[in-house]
């Protein structure tokens, strides 16, 4: 068995702030496994795992196996690691749709960014909210619409509000520029009240990893799948597939992996959501890239090898 283990921390264009944490660079291990590689990379603020307790599972795991033990790991960003570096991909990765927009920064930045497409306005974008005040998030998604009447807007809450909170701040959108917001509120029953009492499309995102246990409800439009949230390759197509039986749009999505891990993550949505763009644009926040050449190999000058077999 040759396996390798490295860590890499790759500096961020911009300081972003995830739930209490702000980083200003993204810290991850890739796994290389017979040749073949996956990326293990909790993301601080949403998975339920630190970098370390990933760093001392995938250890656990490898020098079981060393040992002649099969020890499969049990935390999710391990799960996603091990079985990318572990699947038989196609010789040669396709590309997803492009990626959507995401914006980031303060409803000034955002707009003053928004500003700098003139006329030539994306048709979709994702915008994080329930991160400042009310009125001025309110205020900045009305100006993107007066400026793009026709774009649709995905709002993602990152279950920031309360039921009243995600009532008062729904009932000043205009609901033709929505397509619908994700994880308005902390607990899926808050979410179905708001979205029955406002008609205002929702998606599930992160509660898929907190509340694996779901029902659809008139509202529920899309489920935003984050394999290094949710773990295993397998547990992640059975969402897939219980979305696609429901009619429901599937949007795969990344949590700032590495451009590793975003290629594959692009392969998974090309794959299983297809007439979806999935929700990838986090590489242009990163200054370096770990991929090099023309067969985008991973150069392992930029990362440190943990554990070699």
């Amino acid at each position: 068995m040759n396996v390798k283990l490295y860590r890499y921390a790759l500096p961020l264009s911009q300081p972003i702030r995830f739930h209490d944490q702000q980083l200003t660079s993204r810290d991850g291990l890739l796994l290389n496994w017979e040749g073949h590689w996956g990326e293990i990379a909790p993301l601080p603020g949403f998975s339920q795992e630190t970098l370390d307790e990933a760093q001392a599972e995938a250890l656990l795991c490898l020098k079981s196996m060393q040992q002649g033990r099969h020890l499969e790991p049990q935390l999710p960003s391990v799960q996603f690691g091990f079985d990318c570096a572990r699947r038989q991909w196609p010789e040669k990765l396709k590309s997803a749709h492009s990626p959507y927009i995401l914006l980031l920064g303060t409803p000034d930045e955002v707009i003053w960014c928004w500003r700098d497409w003139l006329y030539d306005y994306p048709a979709k974008a994702k915008l994080k909210v329930a991160r400042y005040p009310m009125r001025d998030e309110v205020a900045m998604i009305r100006e993107l619409c007066r400026l793009a009447p026709k774009v649709k807007l995905v709002l993602d809450a990152n279950c920031g509000w309360t039921r009243e909170e995600a009532w008062t701040f729904m009932r000043h959108l205009t609901p033709g520029n929505i397509e619908y917001i994700e994880d308005p509120c902390a607990r899926l029953e808050d979410i179905r009240a708001v979205a029955s009492h406002t008609g205002v499309p929702v998606a599930l995102d992160e509660l898929l990893s907190r509340q694996p246990e779901w029902e659809p409800f008139p509202q529920l439009k899309a489920l935003v799948i984050k394999p290094t949230l949710i773990g295993s390759l397998a547990r992640c197509k059975a969402l897939v597939d219980k979305a696609h039986g429901l009619g429901l749009k599937v949007i795969i999505s990344s949590c700032y992996e590495s451009q590793l891990g975003n290629r594959q993550l692009a392969q998974l949505a090309s794959e299983w959501a297809p007439e979806q763009a999935p929700g990838l644009d986090t590489l242009r926040y990163f200054t370096t890239n770990l991929l090099q050449g023309d067969d985008l190999h991973v150069d392992a000058s930029q990362l440190e090898l943990i554990w070699q077999s």
